[in-house]
C-alpha cells in the first residue's frame, strides 16, 4: 500500500533499487546529493546533476523537464553516505517562474523497478524558495528508509549546498545552470493540469487472451501468436515465423532475455528504460470536452493513464491497436455465427423430403438468407460506429506523436532537435487489418530493443508482384533499414547510440549513401571476409567484456574510454562474404548481443542462405521480421489477427532524412 507522506514523516523502504519520479507544473532542474553522518556533502562528486549525471549509486536527468525519473541503487551507494537528498530547482537561466510559490506544487513518488510505489509527498507550503530538498533516504540502525523533507531555499542551489556542508558550493551551483543552460531548448513541456478523473474509459472492460494467459489459441490455418516481447512461435520448414508488434498488456515470456544492468562510470545503476508495466499512479490525463447527449465524446491526444505525455501517447497508440483488434473480432465472430446459423437451418430444411420441393422450401430458405443478412448488416453498423471513433481519435493522435512515434512525413520532424533522454519507444511502421483499411496504427517497439531486426530482402507471399527484380526490393530492403536506423540515431541523445555497417560486396553504396556521407556512422561500411572478420570480432569482444562485467559485478571495471554506447550492426545481403566462423559470430550476437547493448539489424533474403540448412533457423527466430513492402505476416497474441505490416519509409524527394542526420552528426561531434 501507498506511504501518502506529509512534511517530517517517513517510511520504511524494502528495497535496495528504487526510482524517484518527480512531476512538476514547469521545466525543473532534478538532482540527487549523498551526506555522511553529519548530513555534509563532502564534495562535488558526491552530487548527480545533469553536468554529472551518473555518480555511484545514483542517476538523474540531463536537463530541465516536468517530468523526471531518478535512479537510485543504494547498494552501491558508499560506505561513508549515510543519507540521499533528492534535490529540485527552477532554472537560473530560464525566463520562466523564479519561485516555487508561482507554480503548481511538485510531486514526488518512490517507487520499485516495476513501477509500484512506495511512498509518495507532494511538496506545498513553497513561495519565495527556488531551490528545495524534497526527500532523503537514510540509514537508521542498518536499514533504509524515505522522509519527506520539503526544506526550500530561497537562495537557490547555491543556499542549498551552503547549508549542506559543500565546499565551492557557489561553483557547483554555477556549473549545474550552464548545464541546465545547454538543454533548456529542448525542455520536455509541462503535462496539462491535473484533473479529477484521468482514467480512460474503453469499450471493452475485459482484456482479451492470448494462449499464453488461458485464453483460446487460434484455430489451424491461422497466423501463430507471438509472445509479447518478441519472442515467437515457429513456422513451417522454410518459412519465416509469423511475429507480432511489441506492444504491453500481455504475459511476459518466462523464456525472453530481461534487459541487466548497462554497466555506467558512475556504479551499477540500471539506466536502460524498466517494463513499466504497472507504474505509479501518474497525474491524470486531459480530458475531452463533454459530448452532447447522444453522441460520442470528443477524442483527445494523450487521453490515457500514465505519468508523462509520452507514456500516455504510447498507452493511447496501445488501446486503439487493442480496441480495432476487439471490434474486428466481434464483427469476424458476429459474421461467423450468422453463416453456420444459416447453414443449419438450411440442413434442416433440406433434412425433411416434404420441403425440399415446393414454396415451403423456398419460403424457409429465404427467411434464413434474411435472418443471416440481417445479422451481418447489424455486426456491420457496430464495426462501422467503432471504426468511426477509432478513425477521429487516429487524426487527433497522429498529429500529436513526438518524432519517435511518429512518421516520416509528419512536420514534427522539421522542428527536430537531438534529444537529451531515451524514449519509451520507436516507430517501425504501421498496422492496418482489411476490416479497416483506413485506419493506420502506428507499430510501437520499447527501447531499448530486446531483440535484432530482420529486414527480409525476399519475395513476400502478400507481393503485389510491382518488384519483379530481386535487386529492386533487396535496395528497397536496405533503403528500410536506413531508414530504422537513422531513427535510431535520431531519438537518442548524442553519444548513446552507434551504427556500424557490414557491406561486403559493396552493393549497398547508393542505399547507404545518407548514413556514410553525413558522418553518423563509428567507421565506413566493412567490405570483403577480412572487413566483416573485423567488425563482428570487435563486436563480439564487447559483449564478451560486458557480460563478464555485469555478471561478475563489476560494471564500473571496463577498460579506460570503453564506449558504453547502445551499437547496431547492420549487415547487408548475407550471407556473401561470412565463413562458418563469422556465421557463428552472427548468432551469437543475434542471442546474447541485445542483453549487453548490441543489436542486430539484418537485410537478408533467407532462401539465399538455405544452404546452411536448420543451422540458421535459430537466428531467423530469434530477430523481429518486418518487410520492405506491405506484408501480412505480424500476429497478435490477443484474438490472433493477421495484421498488414506497412514500413516507414521517407516520402519520395523529402530531404527529411538528411537533414536529421546532419543534426545527429554535428550534435555527435561535439559530444566526442
Amino acid at each position: 500500500m501507498t506511504a501518502e507522506l506529509v512534511r517530517g514523516q517517513n517510511h520504511p523502504l524494502s528495497q535496495a533499487r528504487l526510482e524517484i519520479r518527480v512531476s512538476a507544473g514547469t521545466p525543473i532542474v532534478a538532482a540527487a546529493a549523498l551526506s555522511d553522518e553529519n548530513s555534509r556533502i563532502r564534495g562535488a562528486e558526491w552530487v548527480a546533476h545533469p553536468g554529472a549525471p551518473t555518480q555511484p549509486g545514483l542517476e538523474v536527468s540531463r536537463q530541465a523537464a516536468a517530468e523526471h525519473r531518478l535512479a537510485v541503487d543504494l547498494d552501491a551507494v558508499p560506505e561513508a553516505v549515510h543519507r540521499v537528498g533528492v534535490l529540485l530547482a527552477l532554472p537560473a537561466a530560464a525566463a520562466g517562474p523564479a519561485r516555487f510559490g508561482a507554480v503548481a506544487a511538485p510531486f514526488v513518488a518512490v517507487t520499485g523497478l516495476d513501477g509500484a510505489q512506495i511512498a509518495s509527498y507532494t511538496i506545498t507550503g513553497l513561495e519565495a524558495e527556488s531551490a528545495v530538498v524534497a526527500l532523503e533516504l537514510y540509514r537508521r540502525q542498518g536499514a533504509w528508509k524515505v522522509r519527506a523533507v520539503g526544506q526550500g531555499y530561497a537562495g537557490g542551489l547555491a543556499e542549498l549546498f551552503t547549508d549542506q556542508g559543500l565546499p565551492q558550493a557557489h561553483r557547483l551551483a554555477g556549473t549545474i545552470d550552464d548545464a541546465v543552460a545547454q538543454g533548456l531548448a529542448r525542455s520536455v513541456q509541462a503535462p496539462p493540469p491535473r484533473t479529477a478523473d484521468g482514467d480512460r474509459s474503453r469499450q471493452t472492460a475485459a482484456p482479451a487472451l492470448g494462449p499464453d494467459q488461458s485464453g483460446t489459441a487460434p484455430q489451424p490455418g491461422q497466423t501463430p501468436p507471438m509472445t509479447p516481447y518478441g519472442g515467437q512461435t515457429s513456422g513451417g520448414p522454410g518459412q519465416p515465423a509469423p511475429q507480432t508488434p511489441s506492444y504491453p498488456g500481455a504475459a511476459p515470456d518466462p523464456n525472453a532475455v530481461t534487459q541487466p544492468s548497462t554497466p555506467t562510470t558512475g556504479g551499477p545503476v540500471d539506466y536502460s528504460h524498466p517494463r513499466r508495466q504497472n507504474a505509479a499512479p501518474p497525474p491524470p490525463p486531459p480530458t475531452a470536452p463533454p459530448a452532447a447527449p447522444g453522441q460520442p465524446a470528443q477524442p483527445v491526444a494523450g487521453d490515457a493513464t500514465r505519468w508523462s505525455m509520452d507514456e500516455r501517447l504510447y498507452n493511447q497508440v496501445w488501446g486503439m491497436f487493442e480496441d480495432l483488434a476487439r471490434s474486428t473480432a466481434a464483427y469476424r465472430s458476429a459474421v461467423d455465427f450468422a453463416e453456420s446459423r444459416m447453414d443449419k437451418e438450411l440442413d434442416e430444411v433440406l433434412s425433411d423430403p416434404r420441403s425440399r420441393i415446393g414454396g415451403q422450401g423456398d419460403a424457409v430458405r429465404e427467411a434464413a438468407r434474411a435472418r443471416h443478412d440481417q445479422l451481418v448488416a447489424q455486426a456491420g453498423e457496430v464495426l462501422d460506429r467503432d471504426l468511426t471513433q477509432l478513425a477521429a481519435e487516429a487524426e487527433v493522435v497522429e498529429p500529436a506523436l513526438p518524432p519517435a512515434y511518429a512518421r516520416w512525413d509528419s512536420p514534427v520532424w522539421h522542428a527536430y532537435r537531438v534529444p537529451m533522454e531515451i524514449p519509451m519507444a520507436l516507430r517501425l511502421g504501421d498496422l492496418h487489418l482489411p476490416e479497416a483499411d483506413r485506419i493506420r496504427i502506428p507499430m510501437l517497439v520499447r527501447l531499448p530493443l530486446e531483440r535484432g531486426l530482420w529486414i527480409d530482402s525476399g519475395r513476400t507471399g502478400s507481393s503485389d508482384g510491382s518488384f519483379a527484380d530481386s535487386h529492386a526490393l533487396g535496395r528497397l530492403a536496405l533503403e528500410t533499414a536506413v531508414a530504422h536506423a537513422a531513427r535510431l540515431l535520431a531519438v537518442h541523445p548524442a553519444g548513446e547510440f552507434t551504427v556500424h555497417v557490414i557491406d561486403p560486396a559493396g552493393s549497398g553504396a547508393q542505399p547507404l549513401a545518407p548514413l556514410v556521407q553525413t558522418g553518423v556512422l563509428a567507421a565506413p561500411p566493412a567490405l570483403g571476409a577480412a572487413g566483416v572478420a573485423d567488425v563482428l570480432g570487435r563486436l563480439t569482444q564487447r559483449v564478451d567484456l560486458v557480460q563478464m562485467a555485469v555478471r561478475g559485478g563489476a560494471a564500473d571495471s571496463l577498460p579506460p574510454g570503453f564506449d558504453t554506447s547502445q551499437q547496431l550492426l547492420i549487415v547487408n545481403d548475407f550471407p556473401h562474404g561470412f565463413d562458418d566462423r563469422a556465421v557463428n559470430q552472427l548468432r551469437y550476437l543475434a542471442d546474447e548481443g541485445p542483453a549487453f547493448g548490441v543489436h542486430l539489424m539484418m537485410v537478408a533474403d533467407r532462401e539465399e542462405s538455405s544452404g546452411y540448412g536448420p543451422l540458421l533457423d535459430p537466428l531467423w527466430r530469434s530477430l523481429l521480421r518486418l518487410t520492405p513492402v506491405p506484408d501480412d505476416h505480424l500476429a497478435d497474441p490477443w484474438v490472433g489477427h493477421a495484421w498488414t505490416y506497412e514500413p516507414s519509409l521517407v516520402p519520395p524527394g523529402s530531404q527529411v532524412l538528411q537533414q536529421v542526420l546532419t543534426q545527429v552528426a554535428a550534435a555527435r561531434a561535439k559530444y566526442v
